[in-house]
């Protein structure tokens, strides 16, 4: 499939003074720009909403998400498939086994390597936000059909593939 034109993703310069001043990418037609956007917004939203009602971060709901699917996750594991730095997992963990909801189990002789699992405390909390989870995401996708959401799920798991082979080919993993 050929490459998509690059115009389709840029603004120009139109003389107005609500048009960009140079040739730039589009805030609305660039899906780099949008996904940033949007997982921006959706991520400060969250974090408000779960601190609030909960007590905690999105980054620490996403690591109850995390070691609920796959209970016994080190941090290298974990900072791979959520897409987030070791440090900010790491940190995520340490606040985590401080709340009483995530215990660490060392691997071998390496202090510095652990194994993580939610405690009772912590799965219920999981339980908790889950429903809290759901009923937002009804709401962000309020009008969409299923079939639209597979296509959207589809189209984002195409996107974060292209993003690891991307991500490969610079050597960055």
């Amino acid at each position: 499939m050929p490459p998509l034109p690059d115009d389709m993703f840029l603004v120009h310069p139109d003389g107005t003074d609500s048009g960009p001043a140079e040739t730039t990418l589009s805030f609305t037609r660039a899906p780099s720009v949008l996904i940033a956007f949007a997982g921006n917004r959706f991520t400060r939203s969250a974090s408000r909403h779960y601190q609030k009602a909960f007590g905690i971060g999105a980054m620490d709901w996403r690591m109850l998400v995390m070691l609920t699917r796959e209970p016994g996750s080190p941090v290298s594991h974990a900072a791979r498939t959520i897409g987030i730095d070791k440090a900010a997992v790491s940190r995520s963990l340490r606040r985590l086994e401080k709340s009483g909801l995530a215990v660490p189990e060392s691997h071998g002789s390496d202090e510095r390597r652990k194994n993580w699992t939610l405690t009772a405390e912590g799965q219920a909390l999981h339980d908790r936000i889950l429903q809290a989870a759901l009923e937002r995401q009804a709401k962000l996708l309020e009008g969409f059909t299923k079939k639209e959401t597979e296509a959207f799920a589809g189209s984002l798991r195409r996107f974060l593939a292209n993003l690891d082979a991307l991500n490969a080919e610079d050597g960055d993993q």
